[in-house]
């Protein structure tokens, strides 16, 4: 007999011995903490034949966007093939070996339907979540859990997992303050589910609510930052708070503490810090040598261009440390990226290349070549994914371009789209102001 979970889900291959700590590698991942690759791998020791500990731990590479991760992530296909002994494992199987190939949106079609005939899968919503961000597709990150939604209870294990997917689902469809009842509901359930603080700080960051991000970030961080790989990225929420607030000075001491202070080679680590120095190099900020140590761990990804969001940061690294032999090595990555059969093809085509083309363009002091790649692209950016607040910087780039053109006009159209989207923006208020000394001038 296959073992069952809470939820009445079948589990081929394990044991009692085997499902514990399989159940503590999704439970780690609902929080963002611990070790959960240690965890399934653990799982796979006591039972080979567990397809779901193989499938699992192959999502947890996939999700990656690391070339050697995706390698693993191909092997645990591999393994989890011939294991599969029911309808909802082998659809599992098919969206890893989906995810493992580079065909995100295939992988997604798949969750989204095994979410549907089992809407109690937390590990389907989950991970089809994240496949959703990766993908930019705002409708997906709300719509796929709040079709779930109604089949949990607030007594069930990992509903406050639920609860933060929702809230981040309803921020990136600017449902405001639904989305925030829904993450703090979560983050009082399990006051460490670092996605669902999350999901609260990106309420904050669109409605330009600095202090209160600032104040809920500041609360009880040893909650959302203890033995958390989220921690990075929410750490630079809290970055982007004082950013927005012109406090460069606590910007920097984060960069340098929680941020990037122990110069992670994590691709997903570095997105972060590359965009924070970036917003500061925009304004004019003198950062000393911190690009160079970033771009120095960006350098051995340059030639691979194997997801288009990694590599436009990439290029904010190596424009910031004036690196131009690498910058061409990740132009030339991309080119080759374009012809291929994956979803990174069109991920890299449609805003990736452009988008790096127009970085290298600004730290040029090429600003007309860097609106004229920006300006086609803003309206489809989602498509090679991340967050609104972290494709706010396209915006920005754009916005100071238009400053530094000259272009007084096209600056302030911009900034008074960014300033109806974002009311009460300090940043905004100055690049009016600065569009409007252009325009006397």
């Amino acid at each position: 007999m296959a073992i069952r979970d809470a939820f009445g889900l079948a589990f081929s291959g394990a044991t009692e011995a085997g499902f514990a700590p399989y159940g503590q590698a999704v439970r780690e991942l609902q929080c963002f903490i611990g070790d959960p690759v240690k965890s399934v791998d653990r799982a796979i020791a006591q039972d080979p034949g567990f397809v779901m500990a193989h499938v699992f731990k192959g999502y947890l590479f996939g999700l990656a966007t690391e070339p050697e991760a995706t390698a693993v992530a191909r092997t645990c296909h591999e393994a989890a093939l011939p294991l599969a002994a029911t309808t909802r494992e082998r659809a599992h199987v098919s969206a890893l070996g989906n995810l493992a190939n580079g065909h995100w949106h295939q992988a997604s079609g798949i969750l989204r339907d095994i979410a549907i005939d089992f809407p109690l899968d937390a590990v389907a919503l989950q991970v089809g979540h994240q496949v959703d961000f990766f993908t930019g597709n705002a409708r997906m990150l709300r719509d796929r859990i709040a079709r779930a939604l109604p089949s949990w209870q607030a007594d069930m294990p990992g509903y406050h997992a639920i609860l933060g997917m929702q809230a981040f689902g309803l921020e990136e469809m600017a449902e405001y303050a639904q989305a925030e009842r829904l993450g703090r509901t979560a983050v009082e359930i399990e006051p460490r589910d670092g996605w669902a603080q999350h999901a609260v700080a990106h309420v904050m960051e669109m409605q330009s609510r600095q202090r209160d991000g600032i104040a809920w970030m500041r609360t009880d961080p040893e909650a959302w930052t203890k033995e958390s790989f989220l921690q990075v990225h929410n750490w630079w929420h809290l970055a982007l708070f004082h950013y927005d607030l012109g406090e460069t000075g606590e910007v920097l001491a984060l960069y340098d503490g929680p941020i990037y202070g122990a110069r992670s080679t994590l691709a997903l680590n570095m997105v972060d810090a590359s965009a924070i120095l970036w917003r500061l190099h925009l304004g004019g900020v003198d950062v000393g040598d911190r690009w160079t140590a970033l771009a120095a761990n960006w350098v051995p990804k340059a030639g691979v261009s194997n997801y288009a969001f990694n590599d436009a940061h990439a290029m904010m690294a190596f424009v910031g440390a004036g690196l131009d032999a690498p910058a061409r090595t990740l132009l030339e990555a991309q080119r080759e990226a374009m012809l291929g059969g994956d979803d990174n093809a069109a991920f890299t085509r449609d805003v990736g290349h452009p988008l790096t083309l127009a970085i290298k363009a600004f730290g040029e002091g090429n600003y007309a070549e860097t609106i004229r790649l920006i300006r086609p692209i803003r309206a489809i950016a989602h498509r090679f994914g991340g967050s609104h607040a972290q494709r706010d910087v396209i915006d920005l780039t754009l916005i100071e371009a238009a400053l530094r053109v000259g272009d007084g006009a096209l600056a302030r159209a911009l900034t008074t789209e960014r300033s109806t989207a974002r009311p009460d923006s300090p940043l905004s208020a100055l690049f009016l102001r600065r569009a409007a000394d252009l325009s006397e001038n």
